[in-house]
Parts: C-alpha cells; structure tokens; sequence
C-alpha cells in the first residue's frame, strides 16, 4: 500500500517521497487512518517499527493549513536524544509546510525554549522535566492544544517520569486528542491508558515483544575480562565498519572509549554525566562517520536513530529484556538489516536466557577463530569496590573542607562589612539602625 493511498496533503506527500519512502510501515499503516479520523491511539511499537512518522504525520496532516503562532501539538519523549530525533524527523517531513517545531530538554539554556514557548511554535517535543520547568512561567501555557502524544511512554515510567507527566496534564485542555506509543504494556501503563484516553484505536496489543525482523542476532561466550579484547578482534576483522555499543554503566563506557582511543580506534562515549553539547557531538560525530565507535549506556537506546547501521554491540547483558529489544533495534531500522551480537560472560547466562525467554528462540552461540580465549585479562574496566569506596568518602571530604571554606570567607565578609550583632538590642541604648533612624523593635506589624 503506497502512502499515496492514506489521504495525506500534497505538501506531506512530496516530503515522503524526497525522504525516499514508498510505502509506509505496518504500524504507520494500522495508526495513521483512525489518527487522521482525529480518534485516540493506543499503540504498541517498537523502536525502528517507523512509529515516529506514525503520529508525525497525522499532527501536520491537521496543522498544515491552520493559523499559526499558537502551540496545537504537545509530544512527551524520555530522553533528550529521542525527543532531538522526534524534531528532526518533524522537521524532515514539514519541509514543504509552515508547520514550525521545537525541543525543550534539559541541559541547555531555557532562553531559545523560552522563545519557542512565546512565540507558540505549532508543536512541542519535550521531556518532562524541563517541560514543568516552563510550567512555572506564565508564558508557557497550553491553553490550545489539540494533540498530546507520548512516545516510548513505558521508558518515562522507567525513568520515574509518571508523577510529572500527571502534573502536566492537570495543565493542558482535557479536551483533545491523545496518541499513546509504548513498547510494553506493564500495569501502571495500563492504568495511565484508562486516564488518558477515550474509546482509542488499539494497535498491535497482542504483538510480542521481539526485535526487527532484519536483524541477524548472535551471542558471543567471553570471559568478562576478556570482552574488550573480543571486540577489537571484531573490529580488525574489517566486517564491522561501524558499531554503536552499549554498557552496563558510565564508568565502564569511559573506560572501553579510553581503551578503544588507546588502541587507535575513533571512539566517543554518550551517557548521563555527559553535558548536552557533548551528547549531541557524540551523536553527530558518529553519524558523519567521524567516530567508528559510540559507546552508551541505556540513557541513549531509544534515541539514536543512524541510517544503514549496521552493527549494534551489547558489551554487557542488559538486566531487563525489554531493554535489549530496545538497544539491539538501533540497528534494521525502517525495515532495513543489521546485525546485533551480545558479549556473555558466564555471570551473566541468566540474564541472557530471560532475554531468549521473552524473543522465544535460543540465540545462536558464536566463537572468533585465532581469538586466544584462554589469554590472561586484556583490559579493567571495573574498579575495585575498595577503590571506589575511598573515591567516595575523598569527595565527601573535600566537600566539607570547601564548605567549611565557604562558611569562614563568610563570616570573615560579614565581620570587615561591620554588619550588626543578630543578638537582642539592649532597651535604651540608642542604637541607631544602618540607615540612621532609631532602631525598631523585631517583630509586630513594622514595615
């Protein structure tokens, strides 16, 4: 079925077709009609299912030839990387309309948001957390929204999102329409649906969660010590021309990116300590090819979208499967192929076959030929809990000395400014007060 087939304007159309997209996706298929109809949604898709344009283009489908200059169109997203690719993919397909977008996150300046808000760009895409932050000003009002989508919506209930998604709706009109995206459908998620919408199309309830179809998984048994060492091998062999790679915490993702920097390969980290701007340098970088290797942590799985990838890398098992699915569908997104291999050291087997539980097949085992299994620890990426134990309390210590710091260059401010004793003026001692009057009395209705 072309997209031609699903009534949407001219402008959007020749946006699709420059985009080189034929025909759409089986859930922008399922979603797009009853969301044109105006009717709530309630979806279940998957990361790379193509769900973005699935509630994209209805939103500009209903904004192309409305009045402008006020917010119509509000869309929920958990991490910044998602909600920078949700502009993105916006801005792809509104090129040939007057439909304007923006991105409130954290970690940048509030002032272009600011603007943004003020100026009433036609949609929002935000997380949650800066979004309230411009809740508090009285410039940030919702009055005319139409539209309230939200995207990945069981990662913000990962993420502890659920107490500030429902102070933002106690702010935008009950009144509108309500496009519900999620990967899993857990209790809360559930109970939240009831909330939010009203006799919604259900979309691919029933579908269990699995990776793309396109994407060729294998597991790869290492020794813990050994899985750096596993991945250059994988590397050198020249079959992996880029590879984005996840880990289980920041510290181990700084360590591999040192390790892999040492070792002559191009390689940037993304995660939570990072500032934004590094974020997002990381994430162009890798997408201009400038770096072969991005390592992140889950922060970052369900906002890298990089056309043709064409490898993803567990370095470590993920803990939750769904989390897995996620990671591994960076990779043969849009339909396309791409490859996900998985280092599993033998702690870590368990975890693995909870993933292999939910996917429903055991996951083929692989080994590298020449790759010295045996060979003594190649790399340390974990610190010593003893080690990190002594990190902790020297930082809580020199946290105290720079308080303590702080409160003497204080007091010693206060004593050279010849401010007044904060203690009880004796009666009848006619003291005068910094501006020269008689002193007043604490208390009582003195103004």
């Amino acid at each position: 079925m072309p997209f031609a087939t699903l009534n949407l304007h001219p402008n959007l159309l020749k946006g699709i077709k420059e985009l080189g997209f034929a025909r759409p996706t089986p859930i922008q298929a399922d979603s797009i009609p009853p969301a044109l109809e105006g009717r709530d949604l309630l979806a279940c898709a998957m990361t790379g299912s193509g769900k973005t344009a699935a509630f994209v283009l209805p939103i500009l489908q209903r904004l192309i030839d409305t009045k402008r200059g006020t917010t119509r169109a509000l869309i929920l997203s958990p991490t910044r990387e998602l909600a920078l690719q949700i502009l993105e993919d916006i801005n792809d397909l509104a090129v040939h309309t007057p439909v304007t977008a923006a991105a409130v996150y954290g970690g940048v300046g509030m002032g272009p948001q600011e603007h943004a808000l003020r100026s009433g760009a036609d949609i929002i895409v935000a997380t949650p957390g800066r979004l309230l932050d411009h809740m508090k000003q009285p410039y940030a009002r919702f009055s005319g929204l139409e539209v309230l989508v939200l995207d990945e919506a069981d990662r913000m209930l990962d993420m502890g999102f659920l107490p500030d998604i429902k102070r933002i709706l106690r702010h935008i009109p009950a009144k509108r329409q309500t496009l519900f995206f999620s990967a899993t459908m857990p209790a809360p998620i559930i109970a939240l649906t009831r909330q939010l919408l009203d006799n919604p199309a259900m979309i691919n309830l029933a579908r269990k969660s699995a990776p793309a179809i396109g994407i060729t998984q294998a597991v790869y048994p290492v020794r813990q010590e050994l899985k750096a060492g596993l991945f250059l091998a994988l590397l050198a062999k020249g079959d992996m021309r880029e590879a984005l790679v996840f880990t289980r915490t920041k510290h181990r993702a700084d360590r591999l990116t040192k390790h892999l920097l040492r070792e002559g390969i191009k390689a940037e980290r993304i995660h939570g300590n990072r500032s934004q701007a590094q974020r997002t340098e990381a994430l162009a970088g890798f997408k201009s090819g400038k770096y072969r290797v991005l390592v992140a942590t889950d922060i970052a799985a369900r906002g890298i979208d990089v056309e043709e990838l064409g490898h993803v890398v567990n370095f470590d098992v993920p803990k939750v499967p769904e989390d897995y699915i996620h990671r591994v569908g960076r990779t043969a997104r849009a339909e396309a192929t791409g490859d996900a291999f998985t280092f599993v050291s033998p702690e870590e087997e368990g975890d693995l076959r909870s993933i292999e539980r939910v996917v429903g097949k055991r996951l083929p085992r692989v080994t590298v030929p020449d790759f010295d299994y045996a060979a003594k620890q190649s790399v340390q990426l974990e610190v010593p809990l003893a080690e990190r134990i002594a990190t902790i309390r020297a930082k809580k210590a020199d946290d105290r000395a720079r308080a303590k710091a702080k409160l003497a260059r204080r007091s010693a401010h206060e004593a050279t400014q010849g401010r007044p004793s904060s203690g009880p003026v004796k009666a009848g001692s006619g003291s005068k007060s910094r501006r020269g009057g008689p002193s007043r009395p604490r208390g009582g209705n003195s103004r």
